[in-house]
């Protein structure tokens, strides 16, 4: 693992190298039982989800308090609570057995700053308790972006930044304009970077002002109808 990682220029501390190794033996045993990733070699978990998660850490520094939106298992949320002690982060997802998952890990690498949510992202954007809450949202989630914008945004609070784990697709990008418009947003920077010969991106995004009432819509319908 620690070959790894220095190929990516990352350094992690003794603790944080054994509570990673002992994730890898985590997740391969859970994904055996119930297929958590079709990426089931070492040197697959660690570069395409390990690796890939705190990827972010090279570009930006993660604290306060963080919102991980459906992402499939815990990633970035898992590796990025690893390495980030100081920061609250809170896992989103409407799938209970992905969150049982998350508890899991989380509880067998004693991860303190991980908490999670079961729930709709039209719902969970609209509830106060939640609505504007947070410093920093990612998401590696596939969602088309314009649906994921208006699910991910309203969590947000002014001047916070959401961050897409994406592939480099620039045409998916400028099919995001309009919803950055309507959700008074807009994009910040972009991070490319490449893991195992695929090229990838981070979308830095800023929310500018407090997000229209009528965001996110009623469920269902960012999906079926996203800005645009």
């Amino acid at each position: 693992m620690k070959k790894l990682l220095q190929k990516y220029s990352i350094e992690l501390s003794t603790e944080e190298l054994e509570k990673f190794e002992k994730f890898l033996e985590l997740f391969k045993e859970k994904n055996a039982v119930v297929n958590l990733s079709a990426i089931r070699d070492d040197q697959g978990i660690i570069e395409k989800h390990f690796i890939d998660s705190i990827m972010l850490n090279v570009f930006y520094e993660v604290n306060w308090k963080v919102a991980d939106m459906w992402t499939g298992w815990g990633f970035p949320l898992l590796p990025l609570a690893i390495i980030n002690p100081e920061a609250e982060f809170l896992w989103i997802d409407s799938v209970w057995k992905k969150l049982k998952a998350v508890e899991e890990f989380s509880e067998k690498l004693w991860l303190k700053n991980v908490s999670t949510l079961n729930g709709r992202a039209e719902e969970i954007g609209q509830n106060p308790l939640y609505r504007e809450q947070f410093d920093l949202v990612t998401s590696r989630a596939t969602a088309f972006f314009p649906t994921l914008l208006e699910y991910v945004i309203p969590l947000l609070k002014v001047w916070g930044i959401f961050v897409a784990y994406k592939l480099d697709d620039k045409e998916e990008l400028k099919s995001a304009k309009k919803a950055l418009s309507r959700l008074s947003a807009k994009i910040l920077k972009i991070k490319n970077y490449s893991i195992d010969w695929q090229d990838r991106t981070l979308v830095f995004i800023e929310k500018l002002h407090p997000t229209h009432k009528q965001f996110p819509r009623k469920v269902g319908i960012p999906l079926k109808s996203p800005i645009k």
